[in-house]
């Protein structure tokens, strides 16, 4: 297995290992180590199965059984633990731009950090390009132990302690799909993380914010929003971040405690189909 850095410490392209395959245990913890040092790796050239896809991300953490929030459709895909992503029907068919499945399609562009609204979050994502438009549909990653290092020490005492509400239809809402059942919203109730954790593996400090953040304890909410914004704003400026431009078959993994992610804009009436599995943080191990 051969590891190249795209930054000096934030993304890396990994060559040389066959994901399809049953990894032995001195891969998986180089993966591992390569994680904790660069958050982000790129492989291409990985076509897998739902199945195979699922048990290579097994072998990071237990699976976090996701769901495409205000999506009612027919499951398409036979592993369950395996999220589909794809802007269709469940026959192939291209969605219509106007269908609800595309709210949470297009709130994905919004910067954020998966699952950070449950409790487990999520620790590592791992998302495969099935067939990807040839313009747009691109997928940024921002280092927010970059981003936290770079804040003043004045505004690094300022968060220390303080904790951010995480709701799950905070975006939702912001994109106006609201409609969302009494039901559905109480299934995923607000959680509260710290606004800055120290990731266990690197010891170092990261920002834990983004789109889903709606409030902050103990603080108004419009001071505590205008503090989210202006975080985030210096938290996703161009040095911190990595633009992934996809080929078919590639395979991207993170960790969600210390990035922030985004998919950019692409033209709705063109195929998108992207696949992804999420493990859960092990909470003795969080940070």
């Amino acid at each position: 297995m051969k590891i190249e850095p795209i930054n000096t410490d934030f993304a890396a392209t990994v060559s040389d290992v066959d994901l399809s395959q049953p990894l032995p245990d001195d891969i998986v913890a180089g993966i591992e180590q390569a994680m904790d040092r660069y958050a982000v790796l790129v492989f291409h050239d990985q076509p897998m199965t739902d199945d195979q896809h699922a048990a290579f991300t097994r072998r990071f953490g237990p699976i976090d059984k996701g769901l495409l929030l205000g999506s009612k459709r027919k499951q398409r895909l036979t592993n369950a633990e395996v999220i589909d992503l794809a802007n269709v029907d469940p026959d192939g068919a291209v969605l219509p731009a106007s269908h609800i499945r595309n709210v949470s399609l297009i709130a994905n562009q919004f910067w954020h950090s998966d699952s950070s609204f449950k409790n487990p979050p999520a620790k590592y994502s791992i998302l495969c390009g099935m067939d990807l438009p040839a313009q747009g549909g691109q997928t940024e990653f921002a280092d927010q132990r970059a981003a936290y290092d770079a804040l003043s020490d004045d505004m690094k005492a300022r968060i220390d302690g303080m904790v951010a509400e995480h709701w799950a239809y905070h975006s939702r809402n912001m994109l106006g799909g609201g409609g969302y059942s009494d039901a559905e919203m109480a299934a995923l109730p607000p959680v509260f993380w710290p606004m800055a954790h120290t990731i266990p593996g690197s010891d170092r400090k990261s920002l834990f914010i983004g789109i889903h953040t709606r409030e902050i304890d103990g603080m108004e909410t419009a001071e505590a929003r205008m503090l989210l914004h202006d975080l985030l704003e210096h938290a996703t400026q161009r040095q911190f971040v990595y633009r992934h431009e996809w080929r078919a078959n590639d395979v991207l993994m993170w960790d969600n405690q210390s990035t922030l992610h985004r998919g950019r804009a692409y033209d709705l009436s063109k195929l998108r189909e992207l696949r992804r599995c999420t493990t859960e943080v092990v909470m003795s191990d969080a940070g």
